[in-house]
């Protein structure tokens, strides 16, 4: 395959069975072959999409000092601000060319997570800031609730199986920014080949030439998303999960041109993680004879901090 399929929410939110059957027909085959789909119908709107960008370009903008006020230390990352270089992908030396912010999930205080989420980060220096980040944070957990509930059926299971292990979920939102390349990268990228570590991951800002994706006979292919879509890929988790049948696919972010290198680029994945006790076992109906048990048994906590400390946003 060697261009990203497109597909319409809208078709799996109609009360047309053939509609719906198609969209889960069309994501599921989609992820099979490159673990990559574009997405329209989602549930951002243009006003709050502008309103985002505005207020992360703010943010990013603010003098360095003032960024490294919200860098919380002893969470991994998790929340907060993490600075220029400071994350690199797994079997990199190298950090990413990239600066970014994490807004988590949201809790009630009797919340049985609330232990075990760290608080978001409030910026006091941008009122609206928070306030835009948790909206955008919901639409694109709802909308990533009805991809997984499409590739349930898919999978041959109860279309609401992942619902309850979503549902309060480690999910992180991640402004990133990477910043205009100011002398030679000496072998750096904006983002080193990587696959994600959760279940799914919805991509805004992918409508210009930097990310690409490894397709299965090892060609890199320009994954760029018309200005009403999402970029959606499978991550490691949900790849676990069905004994690889939906692929987790290595994806990447080059620098730009040379005559680019004066541009700043920003990018926002939402990385949609089940609770931390889900258990990540191959599904029964994923392995056989022609498949058998790729992974070790483990569960998404185990997993997440394993990677973590992969990536050096934890220390062993």
């Amino acid at each position: 395959m060697d261009k990203i399929p497109s597909v319409d929410l809208r078709d799996f939110l109609s009360d047309n069975p053939e509609r719906k059957q198609k969209f889960v027909n069309e994501i599921g085959k989609a992820y099979e072959e490159i673990g990559f789909v574009a997405l329209k119908g989602h549930f951002l709107d243009d006003k709050l999409v502008d309103n985002l960008y505005g207020e992360v370009k703010n943010f990013f903008e603010l003098p360095t000092e003032t960024k490294q006020k919200y860098e919380i230390p002893g969470i991994g990352g998790q929340r907060g601000y993490v600075g220029f270089g400071k994350e690199t992908a797994k079997g990199f030396k190298k950090g990413d060319l990239k600066e970014f912010w994490h807004f988590g999930q949201y809790v009630s205080d009797d919340s049985k997570y609330k232990s075990e989420y760290p608080d978001n980060v409030i910026v006091d220096e941008l009122p609206q800031f928070n306030e835009v980040g948790k909206e955008t944070y919901q639409m694109l957990e709802k909308t990533g609730k009805y991809v997984l509930r499409a590739l349930a059926l898919y999978l041959g299971l109860d279309e609401f199986y992942f619902d309850n292990k979503i549902a309060e979920g480690n999910s992180i939102l991640r402004p990133i920014h990477y910043p205009p390349i100011t002398q030679e990268p000496d072998d750096a990228v904006r983002a080193a080949a990587h696959g994600d570590i959760n279940l799914i991951t919805l991509l805004m800002g992918s409508h210009g030439k930097g990310l690409q994706v490894q397709n299965h006979k090892g060609e890199w292919i320009d994954a760029i998303a018309q200005p009403d879509e999402l970029m959606i890929n499978v991550g490691d988790m949900l790849s676990r999960h069905t004994n690889n049948k939906l692929k987790s696919t290595i994806h990447r972010v080059v620098n730009p041109p040379r005559e680019l290198w004066g541009t700043s680029r920003y990018s926002i994945p939402f990385f949609m993680h089940p609770v931390s006790g889900m258990s990540l076992n191959a599904l029964e109906n994923c392995v056989d004879e022609n498949n058998p048990k790729l992974y070790e048994d483990t569960t998404a906590g185990e997993f997440l901090h394993e990677r973590l400390i992969e990536l050096g946003l934890i220390k062993k």
